[in-house]
């Protein structure tokens, strides 16, 4: 499985839903879940910057992780991007390759 990095940004809409957060969040959860069973979340952060989520995941190709970002975008998101994301020491290793 390769580890994967979602930056989300809410629409203007969704992101003044506040109170409502966190059943629009299970929502979105249930939906990833239902369409991508092989995705494994490992943590999810709030961000107070340009984006206004994180989630680290886990899937086992770049087309699962394309359906990620686009359920997330299909779901009121202005802008949905999951970046590969490379463990440390095997990005260490890599650089001594070259």
């Amino acid at each position: 499985m390769q580890t994967y990095i979602l930056m989300t940004k809410l629409s203007p809409e969704l992101a003044r839903q506040t109170k409502q957060r966190a059943e629009i969040g299970r929502e979105w959860l249930e939906q990833v879940k239902k369409k991508c069973p092989e995705v494994r979340f490992l943590d999810h952060y709030a961000l107070l910057g340009p984006y206004d989520f994180l989630d680290i995941y886990e899937a086992p190709d770049a087309e699962t992780a394309a359906k990620v970002s686009m359920i997330s975008l299909a779901n009121g998101a202005l802008q949905a991007e999951s970046w590969t994301a490379i463990p440390y020491k095997r990005f260490l290793e890599l650089a001594k390759e070259i």
